[in-house]
């Protein structure tokens, strides 16, 4: 049925008093407009983590509104804290507010990742915002190891990421952006999405990476953004030194995974070592990032490459 309601009568033709049958089309009287105002979903989730006697605990847990955390897990052994960070409604939509903090005490070492992938969806003239502290104390670790964000067409958003460590804390940092649902014959060619990632070690910067894309623009075809490409992920590993030969070795079997040299990039710097995907299957990313972390997990943290639980589900 339309917007209109259609009856079925018989009418009279002016002039005429022969019935005709049919539909007649009786409109509804106007409705007025109605403004529904919009109302921006705010979350906040604050996380504290200390070492006790050789167990890492999770030992204090704030949350408002829909962000929040089960009980810690410890799949090898109470050293490491593993921790699932949830947003129970599944997606942001345009407006929404999210902000993480996490703070890593003396020693302490910690895992942090997420159930299922992160959905940003259409902006509806508004713009979502994530802000995320983490600060590790010294003589800690924290792995950030969120499964991949998904940017709808038309997503305008602020991301903006900051890392704090204390003198020989470790942190790993992991993220797998897919712009537009491909699967679903989505490209981005709408919206906005501006980033920026910041570490710094006893309170001096030592990385700084933003960017700023605009949906169908040419940055996201140039050679110095996406060239063309629909997902990119990026691990970050800075802390205790990864030898130069194993570096080489996790460049070679991540060529070969991607099958396209071209694709990836393994760069050691000064303060970090710095993993790069571009391509066009977020599967791919995935299989790239879990194997350079499985060489280098055990380099820099002394343990086993475990792969986070939620991961395989």
């Amino acid at each position: 049925m339309s917007a209109n309601k259609q009856v079925e009568n018989s009418v009279t033709r002016p002039g005429s008093n022969a019935p005709v049958h049919g539909l007649h089309v009786v409109p509804y009287p106007a409705q007025p407009m109605i403004n529904v105002p919009h109302t921006p979903l705010q979350a906040r989730l604050s996380l504290g983590y200390s070492e006790d006697r050789g167990t890492t605990r999770l030992v204090d847990r704030d949350h408002y509104g829909p962000l929040l955390v089960q009980k810690p897990l410890y799949p090898e052994g109470r050293e490491v804290c593993h921790t699932v960070i949830i947003h129970p409604p599944g997606g942001v939509v345009g407006g929404d507010e999210l902000e993480i903090t996490a703070n890593v005490g003396k020693a302490a070492q910690v895992q942090i990742t997420t159930p299922g992938a992160a959905k940003w969806y259409k902006a509806n003239g508004h713009v979502s915002h994530q802000n995320i502290r983490l600060n590790v104390g010294a003589g800690g670790s924290l792995e950030w190891v969120p499964q991949e964000t998904i940017f709808f067409d038309n997503a305008d958003l602020v991301l903006d990421h900051q890392v704090r460590l204390e003198k020989d804390a470790n942190y790993i940092g992991c993220e797998i952006l897919c712009f537009g649902r491909t699967a679903s014959g989505e490209s981005f060619n709408g919206g906005r999405i501006r980033q920026r990632t910041r570490i710094y070690r006893d309170g001096k910067l030592i990385w700084l990476e933003q960017i700023r894309l605009l949906g169908g623009s040419g940055a996201m075809r140039g050679p110095l953004a996406l060239a063309g490409r629909t997902v990119c992920g990026t691990l970050i590993l800075t802390g205790r030194a990864i030898p130069r030969e194993l570096i080489e070795s996790a460049r070679e079997g991540a060529e070969s995974i991607a099958g396209d040299a071209s694709r990836v990039g393994v760069s050691q710097l000064k303060s970090a070592v710095v993993v790069r995907y571009l391509g066009d299957s977020s599967e791919t990313a995935r299989r790239v990032m879990l194997h350079i972390w499985g060489l280098f997990r055990p380099a820099m943290l002394g343990r086993a490459a475990i792969v986070p639980r939620m991961w395989n589900t």
